[in-house]
């Protein structure tokens, strides 16, 4: 692969991409945290209970869409033959 087209895709995901990410994952565990948060104040309420697992449903999709869009890197990482980015718990393939 050209040199320059792999420096190019390493510094967007490093500036832009892994970001992103970050912000997002922790975004998702707010709202799940968020839930947990409501599910439990609202025990006595039934509508704030079901609010309450909602967020928490939305959070873990969240989290769940966030590993997977690590292991999609991975997947395209590895394909092309580019070196792995530096993220925290990135695994390649």
């Amino acid at each position: 692969m050209n040199e320059t087209l792999t420096k190019l895709i390493l510094k967007l995901n490093e500036q832009i991409v892994n970001p992103l990410m970050e912000l997002l994952f922790a975004l998702a565990v707010v709202v799940f945290v968020w839930g947990v948060y409501e599910f439990i104040r609202g025990a006595d309420n039934e509508q704030a209970r079901e609010k309450g697992r909602l967020h928490m449903i939305w959070g873990i999709v969240g989290i769940a869409i966030m590993v997977s869009v690590y292991g999609i890197i991975a997947v395209i990482v590895n394909t092309l033959g580019i070196p792995p980015p530096d993220i925290p718990f990135f695994l390649p393939i």
